[in-house]
């Protein structure tokens, strides 16, 4: 079974870095859930099957956060101190933002009059921009530049947020 006192990264072996492996992170999760999953401990006692169960639940958990991006930098801050998406302070800078504003609104106009191709050029721009972000974000996080990276690692989300939406107006308008 896992040590559940663990952080995510520790759970799987990995360093505790913002640049993770995808294979080294895949491979890690398919042997930790081969060996934790409920279906091993089916015939085991209840508070074994129990266990298995919270086990796998955590493994799922871990894994989703290292994944994906903008959830392994907030992780990591949070780890040091640095809550990145705290309710109460939602500043972003006001050039972002009025960026971010006519993307969306560029965005809606263009799905709105079934132009693929502005969305498709919108969406790389947006794209463009979040990898940027990243890049950035990983080399303030690989530096242990915690409070520093707060900042940045809002801004990532939110544009990840417009690429989401973007996406989904472009698959509206294929669809």
């Amino acid at each position: 079974m896992i040590d559940f006192s663990r952080n995510h990264f520790q759970l799987f072996g990995l360093p505790e870095h913002f640049r993770v492996e995808p294979g080294a992170l895949d491979r890690a999760y398919q042997e930790l859930q081969s060996d934790v999953h409920p279906d091993r401990y089916a015939t085991a006692g209840v508070t074994e099957q129990r266990l298995a169960l919270q086990a796998s639940a955590r493994v799922n958990e871990a894994y989703r956060s290292l994944k994906d991006p903008v959830a392994r930098a907030q992780y990591l801050l949070s780890l040091h101190g640095v809550n990145a998406v705290d309710e109460t302070d939602t500043r972003l800078p006001l050039e972002f933002l009025e960026r971010q504003l006519e993307r969306r609104e560029a965005a809606s106009d263009a799905a709105a009059n079934g132009d693929i191709a502005g969305l498709e050029r919108i969406l790389e721009e947006v794209q463009a921009e979040a990898r940027a972000l990243e890049a950035g974000v990983a080399s303030l996080l690989d530096e242990k530049a915690w409070d520093g990276a707060r900042g940045p690692v809002r801004e990532l989300r939110f544009v990840t947020k417009v690429v989401a939406d973007i996406d989904a107006m472009l698959a509206m308008v294929e669809g």
